[in-house]
């Protein structure tokens, strides 16, 4: 334990508001975590309202709630209000993202051999159905994307989109996405982000990964509720009028019978009916995380890692370690 980032105090208080800590340990935060006590007193809190009064009376009264969770994801990530869309999970960011560019036949999606499957599934179905080519960047000797290989990669005048997951699902490896959005900016190539397993483990700044989208999770190390999310839209992006190819009425306007008129802010990438209940959560979460502070809390999150690969590798278990790095998450 003295590995903790934390003092007694803290983790004693983490643990008191965490109920679920009581009874058991949950080794299982890389799918979902428990939420602490305030994240789950808000949603219960608006659900006991919706029923007193009814959800779009309760969406009206909540307002004021319901808009602060865009503060507060948008601190998470030095991102203003305006740059957050609420969508139901990473996954979902993604598919909105992708479904921004107009791809056509021999056009290039670079990506890493170091992926989530559903992000590699859905590049598969653009092949499929569009025609793309999807690349895959050569690794490191020490694991991840190799930045060189990814600029050499981008050269190609077809390429349309660099596309890497920072925490793949599998394994503890940590992607240089800073690295590599530094060869994005330079060849003037999109580049878009999946944080699905970084978002509440590691610090994010969007500026210093000069990403044109990001897209994160709630349930997991941030300590959301379940079918949560978000997508993080850069100015560029919304300036170049990236939209996703099913936008609804909470993103656009219908002016003419054969005409519409996108919103300014990332809201059109939403849609139009939510869980308030759960946006409020998410909220909740996200101004839990920042109270706690993600460096502290994140080091927390890693702290038992080095002791669960020490007794797996002693001689003993006969075991060995897949994860490469370092870093790892």
């Amino acid at each position: 334990m003295s590995s903790i980032p934390a003092d007694d105090t803290l983790l004693r208080r983490w643990r008191a508001e965490t109920p679920g800590a009581a009874a058991h340990n949950h080794l299982n935060n890389a799918g979902a975590s428990l939420a602490p006590a305030p994240v789950s007193h808000a949603i219960n809190a608006y659900l006991a309202r919706e029923a007193e009064l009814g959800g779009y009376e309760t969406e009206a009264e909540q307002a004021r709630l319901i808009e602060s969770t865009y503060a507060s994801v948008g601190a998470l990530l030095n991102a203003a209000p305006r740059n957050v869309a609420l969508v139901e999970n990473a996954t979902v960011g993604f598919a909105l993202a992708l479904s921004a560019f107009d791809f056509a036949p021999g056009d290039v999606i670079v990506t890493t051999r170091n992926d989530y499957i559903s992000n590699q599934l859905a590049y598969l179905s653009l092949v499929k159905r569009l025609g793309v080519r999807i690349v895959r960047a050569a690794d490191l000797p020490s694991g991840g994307a190799d930045p060189d290989s990814v600029r050499a990669l981008l050269r190609d005048g077809r390429t349309r989109l660099l596309a890497v997951t920072w925490v793949p699902t599998n394994s503890g490896l940590v992607q240089p996405v800073e690295a590599l959005g530094d060869v994005a900016a330079e060849a003037g190539v999109p580049y878009l982000v999946d944080a699905c397993q970084a978002i509440g483990q590691l610090p994010i700044d969007v500026t210093r990964l000069k990403c044109d989208f990001l897209s994160a999770t709630g349930r997991k190390f941030l300590r959301g509720p379940r079918g949560t999310g978000f997508l993080y839209v850069s100015d560029s992006a919304l300036a170049r009028g990236a939209y996703p190819l099913h936008v609804d009425m909470r993103g656009a306007k219908w002016v003419s019978a054969d005409a519409f008129e996108l919103v300014g802010d990332a809201h059109r990438f939403e849609n139009w009916e939510y869980s308030y209940a759960l946006v409020v959560g998410l909220g909740t979460a996200a101004r839990y995380a920042l109270e706690v502070g993600i460096e502290r809390g994140g080091g927390r999150a890693r702290s038992p890692r080095g002791c669960a690969r020490s007794l797996l590798r002693c001689p003993v278990s006969g075991c060995s370690t897949g994860d490469p790095g370092p870093p790892r998450s």
